[in-house]
């Protein structure tokens, strides 16, 4: 992925952000060059993964299938690395681009419609790590609400509304194309994608970057 398609994907998420009063912290728009300056200030979030994560997958089609998300907070699997034993993000999803289909082996999360469009969510149940359930029915929780729906049944949440997502849990989700972009939050136990995620389909989580210009954030 280049990083000048990196940048604009920021770009976008912070005035999207912004237009809509969801402010992020100064670590958003810290430089390369500060972020270099303020390596020991900023050592808790850069073990933990705070920051930008956007990527394609390495599928090269970022607005269809693709994720910029931002960090706010994040302990650490190493417990002793860490104060806090939870995780939160902010996703900006345009219309119509989606996630993978994965699960978690020990995070839980909350899935949660924070404004503009539609968030539609696919679940199943996994077999084990690599096999999915396509045939049995998923017990989900919606805002706390027990409900039990067919695998890979389409649930849409309008703004405020979310999803539990439990270990072993497949799922999948996306911006409903016809309603625009999306303000997605996630609000989980502590996350790290180098050993959490299982996927399915054929993909690369962390993507190459070629450097075709300055990054303006990490």
């Amino acid at each position: 992925m280049k990083r000048s398609e990196i940048n604009k994907a920021i770009l976008y998420a912070r005035k999207v952000l912004a237009d809509n009063n969801f402010h992020l912290p100064p670590l958003a728009f810290f430089s390369k060059q500060e972020w270099i300056k303020r390596k020991e200030e900023q050592r808790i979030a850069i073990q933990n993964g705070m920051g930008w994560d956007v990527t394609d997958y390495g599928q090269g089609r970022f607005d269809e299938f693709g994720l910029c998300a931002f960090t706010l907070r994040n302990g650490n699997i190493d417990k002793g690395k860490s104060h806090i034993p939870y995780s939160e993000k902010i996703l900006v999803m345009k219309p119509g681009q989606r996630l993978p289909l994965h699960m978690h082996i020990t995070k839980v999360e909350d899935i949660i419609n924070r404004g503009l469009g539609t968030l539609v969510v696919q679940v199943y149940n996994s077999i084990d790590e690599y096999t999915v359930d396509y045939e049995s029915d998923v017990e989900i929780y919606c805002d706390a609400v027990k409900y039990r729906v067919k695998p890979g049944e389409l649930l849409e949440f309008k703004p405020g509304q979310s999803i539990t997502i439990t270990p072993g849990l497949y799922h999948k989700f996306w911006a409903k194309k016809e309603d625009g972009v999306l303000i997605c939050g996630e609000i989980s136990s502590v996350n790290d994608d180098n050993v959490d995620n299982r996927h399915v389909e054929n993909i690369t989580r962390f993507v190459e970057i070629e450097e075709d210009e300055e990054p303006i954030g990490l």
